[in-house]
């Protein structure tokens, strides 16, 4: 009868507004949470068959669907943690709980965050604060990211420093900007070589020197001979002759003083497109960058002036580890104190087809579920992914006002059912007195 389905109604109303009640104290609970992502309750009517028959009505009632709106964005607040990290935009990052290391092979095991504050823990992972570890893909020694498969999370691991770690950086690039006298290759010059220490350092961080030497060669009557023979001896072989070279100098209006060629004796080619040439050392190979022909930016022979005023070179000595970063594109950066900065890994940004299917766990993290669809892995930046910030977290969606002017609506929802209950009962009442 339709008294009957009036009541039912009643508790239905009671219970749906119980329940958005209850996404309502979520909410303001984790309004300062960082990365919480707001409940909503949504309400839809229930009917029943035959509910409007002969002019009478029977009541369906209301069902509440509380739901958690997963790619709302909150606000990205500023830190002072270089590895607090937030991403701006789509994506989230990999983590796994620290219990869950040794599932590398369950694609379960892998949960979602949009962010984190992350610390080097006693173990040397990258740790949040409620124990979730960053996962990434380590990098070649060179920093490059090996290709890994985008669809499973083989090649992710879980990030690992060594905050002991020394690491050296050898030298493989030496520019030299030199300027030789001129009058050193005219009749009557004394003919004397010029020295010319360049340090370099070895694969294993220590100290090496190439002693060059630059000769020129001086002519026995006319015009000087804008000619100079140039030796490299390298330390590390004990002052063996790694590569000589002659080198002529043009005298032309214009280009005068610049280089017009230069010939191998011994040692690698001279490459004339960029200027360089290449020598081995007994750490490997060593570019050395001279100066096209025709260039000013290399080395020269100008007046009587020997000056060795641009002398360049890349690597550094071992160095400490004195600090972590990430930029946008997720790469971790690793810097030391010799100024010598290194890759160390990347991380991606994982995408689905539906954000609002994932899995909610504890800790504002996600789970791939059937409905979320089958995640890709992205760099940062990339695809339809954002990037991803440091020094930065993500705040939580709450709008505080926006809640408290629900809970109003939803205390004065959940008093009108109450007031229906109590309408029927006493309407049942006055049925029963009638049978009195």
């Amino acid at each position: 009868m339709s008294i009957s389905s009036s009541l039912n109604a009643g508790v239905a109303g009671l219970n749906a507004n119980a329940t958005r009640l209850a996404t309502i104290a979520d909410n303001i609970a984790n309004s300062n949470t960082f990365g919480y992502r707001r409940a909503s309750t949504d309400f839809e009517s229930v009917m029943v068959a035959g509910g409007v028959s002969s002019g009478g009505f029977t009541a369906g009632g209301v069902r509440a669907n509380a739901s958690r709106i997963i790619d709302d964005a909150g606000p990205l607040v500023a830190t002072s943690n270089p590895l607090d990290l937030a991403v701006s935009g789509r994506g989230m990052l990999p983590v796994r709980p620290s219990g869950a290391l040794g599932s590398a092979g369950d694609e379960h095991a892998m949960q979602l965050s949009r962010t984190g504050s992350f610390r080097v823990d006693a173990q040397g992972y990258m740790t949040s604060e409620t124990g979730l570890r960053l996962l990434g893909w380590p990098a070649n020694p060179d920093g490059t990211i090996p290709g890994f498969p985008r669809d499973s999370e083989l090649g992710l691991v879980p990030i690992r420093i060594d905050t002991n770690q020394r690491v050296g950086d050898p030298t493989t690039s030496i520019r030299l900007g030199v300027n030789l006298p001129a009058t050193a290759t005219t009749v009557g010059a004394n003919g004397d070589s010029l020295p010319l220490s360049v340090e370099y350092f070895g694969n294993l961080g220590t100290s090496e020197t190439l002693q060059i030497t630059f000769t020129p060669t001086v002519p026995t009557a006319g015009a000087a001979s804008n000619a100079w023979t140039m030796e490299i001896r390298d330390s590390a072989q004990a002052g063996a002759l790694v590569g000589e070279y002659s080198i002529t100098f043009d005298d032309t209006r214009g280009v005068g003083g610049a280089i017009e060629s230069v010939t191998a004796i011994s040692g690698g080619a001279y490459d004339p497109a960029d200027g360089t040439l290449t020598i081995n050392v007994a750490g490997g190979p060593i570019t050395i960058s001279l100066g096209s022909p025709g260039a000013s930016n290399g080395l020269t022979q100008l007046d009587s002036g020997y000056a060795p005023v641009g002398v360049f070179k890349d690597g550094s000595p071992i160095g400490s580890l004195t600090g972590l970063e990430v930029d946008e594109g997720g790469f971790l950066i690793a810097s030391y104190d010799t100024g010598f900065s290194q890759r160390l890994y990347q991380i991606p940004l994982i995408d689905v087809p539906n954000i609002n299917g994932l899995q909610a766990l504890s800790n504002q993290t996600y789970q791939i579920t059937p409905q979320s669809g089958a995640f890709t892995l992205w760099n940062a930046g990339t695809g339809p992914t954002g990037l991803i910030s440091g020094y930065t977290r993500e705040g939580s969606t709450t709008d505080v006002a926006a809640e408290l002017t629900a809970m109003i609506q939803t205390q004065r929802a959940y008093a009108s059912n109450a007031k229906v209950i109590q309408t029927v009962d006493e309407m049942l009442q006055e049925t029963t007195n009638i049978k009195r």
